[in-house]
């Protein structure tokens, strides 16, 4: 064959066309081969420099070179001419027989299309996509046309993409939360490994199916689109908090992350599924070792305070005992009044150990907290001492709120003491209150309390501050930074505790030697026509001794229920006894006239409310005066006492009763003297 033989064979080879989807490089031959013939074919054929285009004669001997040849496979046209093509192939497929191969399938087939490695001048490798085309002249073989592009970037970016594709997987099927794709329709279109452990559902069984069924499966599944609709539509989007039922009903909390990945052909949407049962039982786990804690910090420090107090108590009475058995009366007053000291001590205690825990009986009254706190302005500053100044920064048009004025007074007495012990060489101390509107935010991060209008009475001192290790556990029962005997550690609490149990909240701001701020905020109550008024104590003398009027007392405990019938006889008053509700009740419906009652709230079966309740349907005159040492039907802020009715806590003392007593009769008088009847 001559150098022109292969322009004309190619004139009049038989063409045909590309296999649909063969390499472009099959696609170009096809459109070469039956486009351009002669000399412009020729010509273009030659200044190609994209593809390496040459002839080979029926042996595989190089009969033409063109200049994309020349620059893909490096060597000049008198360097190849007359060589055979083999000598581009690597030796491990010119040792297995590829070149002849090609040549025989391209002669048997009419094509033949393939990619592999090639070998340039300088014995580098590159990726070649390869199409040969036999010639044939009227059915007679007269050569091959080939042509040969580089196709090393092209596969290097395959290679590429496969490699992050089995890294993708990697990660997706190794990692430790379930991975699921889904498309617009909620159809699941990858599920791993994590996913087929968490569900029971295996990748197979997954693929195709609507995710919100395999999330919520077995006796959940009705309700599955309802809880998890398509996701690009689904309030879940973003991270939310979701119980879900397996495949073999198992509940289980889990997190739901989603993000959205557009693609060609539609969005696809990866749902990243965390199981919470481990977190949330080792979160259960640690509230349950903390409370342990504090329950353990608690008993001891209610075992050392009131064994010390306890000691005062016995060792006062039994030297009292001992003197009456001699016959000695002499000094038994000071041992009678440190029993008493010692027994006052542990009521404050107990006090304020049901104001920590929120469970201490309240009389809630509409309270103007600005003239309490001016009230309290002379206290404040003997508490203070003469080296720390008081500043009182009152908002003139506080808003009235619903609270224990006496709890409130214990609870600002509570931080200026605080404050104090925290200024030992002096200082100042602000006492303010404002109106504050608190928003959702603020409200989610008090944990239970409500949006709406407050005010906020704050303490603020110059002293020492509280590092973060101490502002962690200030409002821990017993926790205390003070010296062994200087203090119980109750007296945050007992703040925190009457706030919260006030609807309100308590919060501390400070930071070591900066100061600390504690803000008490109290809910806004608007003053109704039926708001009980502040009781009156201007009580006449005559009224704490009784003329003969009948008082039922109702207790259960023997002791107490002795106590203050012999108070009831010593005042002139004539008293009987029950001791649960169903007894007082009986009385009650008799004929005697009774003016009062006097009941404990914390009786067996009816309890003291419900027997007030009871007992003013019988005698809608009757005054009550409830008392309560710790009773969950009386720690309401929003109030339980209706007209009439008034409250004692537990313990008391003799004078204490006596001038309650006296105030309610005082006031059962001055209203039947009111009465239009009378």
């Amino acid at each position: 064959m001559t150098d022109g033989e292969p322009e004309d064979a190619m004139d009049h080879q038989q063409k045909q066309p590309a296999a649909p989807g063969a390499p472009a490089e099959a696609v170009v031959a096809d459109q070469l081969l039956q486009a351009m013939p002669g000399a412009t074919f020729s010509l273009l054929v030659g200044s190609v420099v994209d593809y390496a285009i040459y002839m080979l004669d029926v042996d595989g001997r190089i009969v033409s070179w063109n200049a994309g040849a020349e620059r893909i496979k490096g060597y000049a046209a008198q360097d190849v001419l007359g060589q055979n093509f083999s000598m581009f192939y690597t030796p491990e497929e010119r040792v297995a027989g590829v070149p002849i191969a090609a040549l025989a399938a391209a002669a048997r087939d009419g094509r033949y299309d393939a990619e592999g490695w090639r070998v340039r001048k300088d014995g580098t490798r590159f990726w070649a996509s390869v199409v040969i085309d036999p010639i044939l002249d009227a059915g007679k073989l007269l050569g091959f046309a080939k042509i040969t592009r580089d196709a090393t970037r092209r596969r290097n970016h395959e290679l590429a993409l496969l490699e992050s594709e089995r890294m993708a997987r990697g990660i997706i099927d190794t990692a430790l939360d379930g991975f699921v794709q889904v498309d617009e329709a909620g159809l699941v279109t990858e599920w791993n490994p994590q996913a087929a452990a968490m569900f029971g559902w295996t990748r197979d069984e997954a693929l195709g199916r609507e995710l919100a069924k395999l999330l919520l499966a077995g006796t959940d599944s009705e309700r599955g689109a309802a809880a998890l609709p398509p996701i690009k539509t689904s309030s879940l989007a973003g991270t939310s908090t979701l119980e879900v039922t397996t495949r073999d009903e198992r509940k289980l909390t889990v997190e739901l992350s989603i993000s959205t990945l557009p693609l060609l052909d539609g969005a696809r949407y990866n749902v990243f599924i965390r199981d919470l049962s481990e977190k949330l039982q080792t979160e259960t786990q640690l509230r349950q070792a903390q409370k342990m804690e504090v329950v353990g910090q608690l008993t001891s420090g209610i075992a050392h305070d009131f064994n010390n107090l306890l000691q005062g108590v016995i060792g006062a009475l039994e030297l009292v005992q001992l003197r009456a058995n001699a016959g000695r009366l002499d000094g038994i007053g000071h041992f009678v009044g440190g029993a008493l000291a010692s027994a006052n001590r542990a009521a404050a205690l107990t006090h304020r150990l049901l104001a920590f825990s929120r469970r201490q009986p309240l009389d809630p009254k509409p309270v103007q907290a600005n003239p309490l706190i001016e009230g309290m302005g002379e206290l404040l500053k003997q508490t203070l001492g003469e080296n720390i100044a008081l500043d009182l920064d009152l908002e003139p048009d506080l808003w009235t709120t619903l609270c224990d004025p006496n709890q409130l007074e214990n609870a600002l007495l509570n931080l200026v003491i605080n404050a104090a012990d925290a200024m030992p060489e002096g200082g100042r101390l602000a006492v303010r209150s404002c109106n504050v509107d608190v928003d959702h935010a603020k409200a989610q991060r008090w944990q239970g309390a409500t949006p709406g209008e407050y005010i906020c009475i704050a303490v603020c001192d110059s002293g020492q501050g509280m590092p973060i290790n101490v502002l962690e556990r200030a409002f821990d029962p017993f926790f205390t930074t003070k010296q062994a005997g200087e203090g119980t550690g109750l007296g945050l609490s007992m703040v925190y505790g009457f706030a919260q149990q006030s609807k309100g909240q308590c919060v501390i701001h400070s930071k070591a030697a900066e100061g600390t701020t504690v803000r008490i905020y109290l809910p806004r109550h608007e003053p109704a026509a039926t708001d009980n008024p502040s009781p009156r104590l201007d009580t006449p003398t005559e009224h704490l001794r009784g003329h003969g009027e009948c008082v039922l007392v109702v207790e259960d405990e023997p002791v107490v229920r002795n106590i203050v019938v012999e108070v009831l006889h010593q005042l002139g008053y004539q008293a009987l006894e029950a001791e649960d509700a169903e007894a007082g009740l009986a009385i009650l419906r008799g004929t005697t006239q009774v003016e009062m009652l006097i009941s404990d709230i914390g009786l067996p079966g009816m309890n003291g409310s419900q027997l007030a309740d009871a007992a003013k349907v019988l005698r809608p005159q009757l005054r009550v005066l409830l008392m309560s040492g710790y009773a969950s039907a009386a720690v309401s802020p929003a109030g339980f006492l209706g007209p009439g009715m008034t409250l004692l806590t537990k313990p008391f003392t003799v004078a204490v009763l006596a001038t309650r007593i006296g105030q309610m009769m005082a006031l059962a008088t001055a209203d039947a003297a009111a009465s239009p009847t009378s």
